[in-house]
Parts: C-alpha cells; structure tokens; sequence
C-alpha cells in the first residue's frame, strides 16, 4: 500500500528528530499510565504520581542517553517499592527502557537492562502479588518474560540499525570508489588525448618544417621543387587536421560522427615514404612474418615510430639518415628507429626540454606490456629500440 504525501514528507521530518518524537511518546505513556489513573490509587496518592512521573520522563532521552535514562528509571522503581502499596501502571515504562537499552545502548548496558529487569520482576511481585514465596511464582514468571520480549525486541532492533549503518557505509565507499575510478579514467584519457596530440602535431609540423625549408631553397632554381614542397605541405595539413578531428571527437557529446581508423603497423611504410618526401634519407627493413596484434599494440607501434622519424627531422641534422627496422618476433614485434645524426647533442640543444615525446612513447609501450629504450647511439646518432608483445601479459 503507498502511503500518502503527507506522510512520505513527515516520516523525514520525525526521523531527523528523535529527540521530538520520544519526549512525544513520553507524554503519551505519562497520559494513559500516571494522568488518567490518578484518582484511583488507593493510598499515597501523591507521593505515586510522583514516582510515576519519574518513571515515564526519562523515557524522552531513551534514545539520546539511554543508560542515564535508564539509571532514574532504576532509582524510581526502587522509590515506588518503599513509598507505594500498589504496581503502578507507569511500570510499562520499564519495558520501554529494557528495549532501548538493548537497541540504542552499548551492549553491556543492554545486557545489564535485561538483569536488572528479571531482578525487578521477581522484587514487584514479592512486594505487590504475594505474601509469601511461592505465591509471587506466576506474576515473577510473567513479568519476566515481559521483560525478555522487550530486551529481544530491542535486540532486534540493534541488529537491523548495525545492517543499515554497514549498508551506508559501503554504499559511502562504493560512492568515494567510483569517484576514484573516475577521476583516474580521466586522467588516463588526458593522458592518451595529451600523447595523441603531441604525436600528430609534433610530426605535422616537423614534415612541414622541413618541406618548407626544402621549398625555400630549391624554388629559386627549380620552380617545380617548390611546388611539389607546397603540394606535400597542403597534404600534411590537410591530414593533421583529420587526425585532430577524429582526436578531438571524443570529447564531444551525442557526436555520430564517423572518422578513418586510427593508423596501424600496416601504415608505416606509408609513413616513411611520407618522410622520405620531407628529405630525409630514411630506409625501412622488415624481417620475419607479419603476425595479427589487437589495434592497441599497432597504433602504438606506428605511433613510437612516428615520433622516432619526428625527433629524427628536428635533430638529426641536414645531412643525416634514418632506417625503421620491424622484426617479427614469435611472440613480439621489435621496432628500431636509428639515425647517424647530431643525436643526444641535438636532444639537448634543440629540443623544448619537456621530454614529452620519449615519455609518451614509453608510456605507450608500457601500457601494452612492452618495453622502449632511447639514447645515444655509439659513434654517433640517436637509437629508439621498443619490444611490444602480441598479447598483453605474454
């Protein structure tokens, strides 16, 4: 059955202010057990309304401090046994403070609740249903189990609110989890866009540096170089800016756009024909048989050498040469990208000083299960030496 809106909107409000909603309950109790009997107490008419206020007050903090609550209704029970000649109708209450001891209090306390109750039990009836031992039997019997009813109950009640405060917390640690995993996943992913953008527009530029600077020269005495150098520039624009759309396409919302797939192992040659336009003498060796690799790995491959030939234009000098060497291992592809350049001279002179393009290249490999090394080569140059395994973990 739903219930109303009235409802779903007080049942927050009365949760939030238990402290409202036992002294409410205390006035309740107060009204039913101690206001309306109180013309019908046989003797000490006074001296038992008192005592059973103090039985029915403490009831208000029965939540907010069980135990003190519970040590004035002890201390009014024992007063109700020295100046009342009748069991008062306010004792209910003590059933109330045994199921908040067992529910709200610590555990020993709740334990020492349901003792002193079962003690309790056996004084009222000794005092108020018998005149000897074994007539107080029954009502001692009775009481008691009262008493252990509500000690279950409120047992009961602290095992369910221990469940929800363990639920809460784990729904609390999935939440900080998740957002932890989101934070990392984008952090990752400015990673990957970040290596991204460095390898298209840092190889970009330095083909169209370097066509450029061919054009210059060799347009005053051949007006077709020029040309073919403005041509090869147009066309490596015209390519970086697909790759920077279909880079940049990630981040858009709802896009359904479509873009080329991302290069592979397959487009190198491509793209050392490319270079090789630029003026570079660049060569490329392949040896073994191509084996399948998931498109992780392949973008990786082609990237590192991109890079490579990248670092090779920019330092390497006029004169200098390259070669690309891919090896079909059984299980790994090994790639080699030399040169016989200005080399480590070159990295430190001309270089921005960011090391972005050899740490995003090691950082490709790694995340494939691969290695890469980078350094100066004897005699001269600059080495790229990268192993990436066919299947991560082999």
């Amino acid at each position: 059955m739903e219930r109303s809106p009235a409802v779903e909107r007080l049942a927050p409000w009365l949760r939030d202010r238990p402290f409202v909603v036992d002294a409410g309950l205390a006035a309740l109790i107060g009204l039913v057990t101690v206001v309306l009997p109180a013309g019908t107490y046989w003797s000490s008419e006074g001296a038992s309304f008192v005592v059973g206020v103090l039985l029915v007050a403490p009831l208000a903090w029965r939540r907010r401090a069980p135990v003190p609550a519970a040590a004035v209704v002890v201390a009014a029970g024992l007063l109700e046994l020295l100046v009342s000649d009748q069991f008062l109708a306010a004792n209910y209450a003590a059933l109330v403070t045994v199921y908040s001891l067992a529910a709200y209090a610590p555990r020993w306390a709740g334990q020492a609740g349901l003792a002193v109750g079962l003690v309790g039990a056996v004084l009222a009836s000794l005092r108020y249903y018998s005149t000897g031992l074994f007539d107080a039997v029954f009502p001692a019997g009775s009481i008691g189990v009262a008493v252990v009813a509500a000690w279950a109950l409120g047992d009961l009640r602290r095992a369910r609110l221990q469940r929800l405060a363990a639920l809460e917390e784990r729904a609390q640690l999935l939440e900080l989890e998740r957002d932890q995993e989101m934070r990392l996943a984008a952090t990752a992913e400015r990673a990957r866009i970040a290596r991204e953008m460095h390898d298209v527009v840092a190889h970009s530029l330095s083909v169209v540096i370097a066509q450029a600077d061919g054009g210059r020269y060799a347009g005053k005495a051949d007006p077709q170089a020029a040309t073919d150098a403005l041509e090869a520039i147009a066309a490596t624009g015209r390519q970086a800016l697909t790759d920077m759309r279909a880079l940049l396409g990630v981040l858009r919302d709802g896009g359904g756009e479509e873009y080329a797939p991302q290069p592979d192992v397959a487009a190198i040659p491509a793209l050392v024909e490319d270079v090789r336009g630029s003026g570079l003498d660049v060569d490329l060796i392949e040896e073994g048989t191509p084996q399948p690799m998931p498109a992780g790995p392949q973008l990786a491959a082609y990237r590192i050498v991109q890079e490579s030939l990248t670092n090779v234009l920019k330092h390497a000098g006029p004169a200098g040469r390259a070669w690309v060497r891919l090896q079909w291992r059984p299980d790994t592809l090994e790639l080699s990208v030399l040169d016989d350049g200005r080399g480590a001279a070159a990295a430190v002179t001309g270089s921005d000083g960011l090391g972005q393009g050899l740490r995003g290249m090691r950082e490709r490999a790694q995340l494939h299960g691969g290695r890469l090394e980078a350094g100066p080569r004897h005699g001269g140059g600059f080495g790229v030496h990268a192993a990436l395994p066919y299947r991560a973990g082999r």
